[in-house]
């Protein structure tokens, strides 16, 4: 039987894991650069986070939306409502994950090495993020068309829907009337 040598086939995957890694690194840290631009600049409003979040498209606010993590250990919280994933620590700070597709009532995301975690801004002083299934990179509101009917009635958190040039619909997701949500605010059982 022929013996392969496993050192030499391990190195190319390692490469290519370690490859993946910095480019990984690379898009966060350009991201978080035009994020912290995009924040100084005047035109904050036109552009925005593009999230998914299961299937769907969400556009947040910069001003709402803070650190972009990995997904770590996430603590389970006895007691807690389903799409209360838990708490993670981000730099030593304990942030809630919600996994909103759940709280939506709908099935709960699959966390994949892609998902993270989108902090709340300090500015909203909530200890919270979003399990997010993928960060799409900033997105300018201006360019795309508005939709005539708001995202949802009956959330008032889900301001607006808008359609890119691509045809694909974006839902703008407001943190702010999130954390005004009364069922939002209720995690406990």
């Amino acid at each position: 039987m022929n013996q392969v040598n496993t050192a030499k086939l391990d190195k190319p995957i390692e490469d290519k894991r370690g490859e993946r890694r910095e480019r990984l690194r690379e898009f966060q840290s350009q991201l978080l650069e035009r994020m912290q631009a995009a924040r100084a600049s005047d035109v904050i409003s036109s552009n925005q986070l593009g999230v998914m979040i299961g299937q769907t498209r969400y556009l947040l606010n910069l001003r709402e939306a803070g650190e972009i993590v990995s997904i770590g250990q996430i603590s389970h919280v006895p007691l807690t409502r389903d799409w209360y994933l838990g708490l993670l620590n981000i730099r030593g700070n304990l942030i809630g994950v919600v996994d909103i597709q759940r709280f939506q009532g709908q099935p709960g995301a699959e966390i994949n090495p892609d998902c993270r975690v989108i902090a709340f801004s300090a500015g909203l002083a909530f200890n919270a993020g979003l399990l997010v299934t993928k960060v799409l990179g900033l997105r300018n509101v201006a360019e795309m068309t508005v939709q005539q009917n708001p995202a949802d009635g009956d959330s008032a958190w889900l301001q607006q829907s808008y359609l890119d040039s691509n045809n694909q619909t974006w839902f703008e997701l407001s943190l702010t009337n999130l954390i005004q949500d009364g069922d939002f605010l209720h995690i406990g059982l």
